[in-house]
């Protein structure tokens, strides 16, 4: 399939905002992927499609990931919003044939996170958190980190995770600490050694 095929199929799933979300989300990936020598197609295909089954009602999710052999852990059962990143990988391996593990991975934490990311899931975190439609308070903060250093922004992306499920009391995903950690303590590491 080509880009064309995967953007009439979200166009097809996808209600106009989010269409227009995972365009952005596209194109910030593959900007990304340029400015860190990353795989501009592999980026733009998963911006595109990492919120492919975003719009879908809890039994379609449910279908797509039993269809797909993935038992949902007790935590991830209880966040729905966990969902669609979860049916979302498993949707383009048993609809769309997609066998990349990296385009997989990156839809299957892009809302987590988690630790030891490859470069393709960094960007397609990022690039969620700071595509063109994004305005939430500190966006643009997130904007200048991302194309500073692209650890630092997933560090900056997982902090504000961790700390809005926090204040509403909601659980965290075990990989987003995991994840957190890992990218806090080689930060710590570098500020020690002057870095």
């Amino acid at each position: 399939m080509t880009v064309k095929d995967y953007d009439k199929i979200i166009n097809s799933r996808l209600k106009s905002a989010r269409y227009k979300h995972s365009k952005n989300v596209a194109k910030e990936a593959v900007a990304l992927a340029k400015k860190y020598g990353g795989d501009t197609l592999k980026a733009e295909i998963a911006g595109l499609l990492h919120d492919i089954t975003k719009e879908a009602d809890e039994s379609e999710h449910k279908e797509i990931i039993k269809r797909a052999g993935i038992e949902l852990s007790e935590l991830e059962e209880s966040s729905p919003k966990l969902w669609h990143a979860i049916s979302g990988s498993a949707y383009i391996q048993t609809e769309l044939g997609i066998t990349d593990i990296d385009i997989i991975n990156s839809i299957r934490y892009h809302t987590t996170g988690r630790a030891d990311m490859s470069l393709l899931e960094k960007i397609i975190f990022v690039a969620d958190f700071i595509s063109a439609d994004r305005n939430y308070d500190g966006v643009e903060k997130m904007r200048r980190a991302a194309y500073k250093s692209l650890d630092h922004a997933v560090l900056e992306g997982m902090a504000f995770t961790i700390s809005d499920l926090v204040q509403r009391k909601i659980t965290v995903a075990p990989d987003t600490f995991e994840g957190y950690n890992e990218l806090a303590f080689i930060n710590g590491k570098q500020k020690k050694h002057g870095k």
